[in-house]
């Protein structure tokens, strides 16, 4: 299971931001696939109780469905990102349709900040993306998604990867929800325990 992309390969995928100011003890707290009703609201009163700040990254699909919960993350002082319109993996598409859909995304999300779905980006991708957007990845990605998982197991991920300047990869998705919402308090305790605080991107 690869929770951190080989720190070797990073290079190798341009202008692409995976962990930032590693010399401090900050944790960068993103969400990915949301803002759906079932699962968004529980994560930010989750946040709100634990006084921290995340990113969301946002199919713009959802906010087109649920845009008073896409102001609601805002509202609570959290900030959005791109995720693409349709959540789309970058292999299966030309630079050209892949750009639109972002684009399309782009209508409804206000943010200079895009994250591929999966990891999944071309160097195509990239060139046509990198002056408008800050193309951000991650450092320690939970599997939070995978049902197969239990919620020991997905706090072990965080826990055995802690980093500063760590770019953490949660997901408001209904997939998800069960370890998610489980296992967030207990990693957001975890960081305050060892002298972390967030920063957001």
């Amino acid at each position: 299971m690869n929770l951190q992309f080989p720190r070797i390969f990073r290079p190798l995928i341009s202008n692409t931001i995976w962990r930032k100011t590693p010399s401090e003890k900050v944790i960068y707290l993103t969400f990915d696939d949301g803002p759906v009703p079932e699962v968004t609201p529980k994560v930010l009163d989750i946040l709100d109780e634990f006084e921290w700040k995340a990113t969301f990254f946002c199919v713009g699909e959802n906010v087109k469905k649920h845009p008073e919960l896409y102001q609601e993350i805002l509202r609570r002082g959290h900030r959005t990102g791109n995720h693409s319109f349709n959540h789309l993996k970058g292999y299966n598409y030309s630079a050209d349709d892949y750009v639109e859909n972002v684009k399309k995304a782009s209508e409804y999300i206000e943010s200079d900040l895009f994250r591929p779905p999966y990891g999944r980006i071309t160097p195509k991708q990239i060139k046509a993306l990198k002056n408008d957007y800050q193309l951000i990845m991650w450092d320690l990605i939970t599997h939070d998604y995978d049902r197969s998982l239990s919620h020991q197991q997905v706090f072990k991920n965080v826990e055995n990867h802690l980093r500063k300047g760590s770019i953490v990869v949660f997901h408001d998705s209904v997939k998800a929800s069960d370890n998610v919402l489980t296992v967030l308090p207990q990693a957001i305790e975890f960081w305050k325990s060892k002298g972390y605080e967030y920063r957001l991107l």
